[in-house]
């Protein structure tokens, strides 16, 4: 299923989250530029997608070189033609799945109009290379498997401090702003964000209404910023509150961080 239209913070941008695989999503984002694909798991849902709206794909965004989001790149690019653009760092590892990169991208690059102005931002810690896209004048966030719903990414490559400062830094952007990420993971981490912060009222309301679309087979994505910052246990490793539940007053944020990921890699 598609979800398409979002709310009123990505004015100017429309956007289509488009089920992949068993659990990512890929985002076609329609801008004064034309569309863009942010990741591209597999064609045939964004080649439907596409054609269910009559949309001509203009390029390819690339957040990481995980097969999970550049297996579709080879079929949509052999369809439309389009340049494919992702990180320079990760260039060869993204060579090594077949896909050759037209655009390396080097984190603080920007391009586009208006809304579709786009920033890179370096989010390492998932991969060593991962970057997020940013439309400021879109309200809008594409953060893969950085920061996600309830969640973060799995420390593959990187380590915690590094994805501790990569989630600092999406975290100090505007709190309307809608994030994106990359896999439909938002229940499990909701039953584990609750396990370790079972007071927050904020998250059960959460829970309880992620529970709801679930059930409707509807996606979590997008979530506000600002409600990540209230719920998501991994940008709250800094709250003095978590900490004294954690048994850790006192103890460095990034340590935090640290415990609360592998807690949640033995969930």
């Amino acid at each position: 299923m598609t979800m398409p239209d979002q709310p009123a913070s990505a004015a100017e941008l429309e956007i289509v989250t488009v089920p992949c695989l068993s659990d990512n999503y890929a985002y076609l984002v329609k801008g004064p530029d034309g569309v863009a694909l942010i990741d591209a798991p597999e064609a045939a849902p964004i080649l439907a997608a596409l054609d269910a709206r009559g949309w001509q794909l203009g390029v390819i965004m690339l957040t990481h070189h995980h097969p999970d989001h550049v297996g579709g790149v080879a079929e949509l690019r052999e369809r439309y033609g389009c340049p494919v653009m992702g990180p320079k760092a990760e260039a060869d590892k993204i060579a090594a799945q077949g896909v050759v990169l037209d655009m390396p991208l080097d984190p603080g690059f920007e391009g586009g109009t208006g809304a579709g102005r786009c920033r890179v931002m370096a989010v390492p810690g998932h991969t060593l290379g991962h970057i997020a896209f940013y439309y400021p004048e879109g309200g809008a966030l594409f953060t893969a498997d950085s920061l996600m719903a309830l969640g973060c990414g799995r420390l593959f490559e990187g380590t915690p401090a590094m994805m501790w400062e990569s989630l600092q830094g999406l975290a100090a952007l505007p709190d309307e702003t809608l994030v994106y990420s990359g896999h439909e993971y938002t229940q499990s981490n909701a039953a584990f964000a609750r396990s370790i912060d079972p007071d927050n009222a904020a998250l059960k309301q959460r829970a309880e209404e992620i529970d709801a679309l679930r059930s409707q087979h509807k996606p979590t994505v997008p979530a506000r910023l600002g409600v990540e910052k209230a719920t998501n246990p991994f940008l709250r490793a800094g709250d003095e509150n978590l900490k004294k539940i954690l048994g850790m007053a006192g103890v460095e944020d990034v340590e935090v961080f640290a415990h609360i990921r592998k807690a949640k890699d033995r969930f």
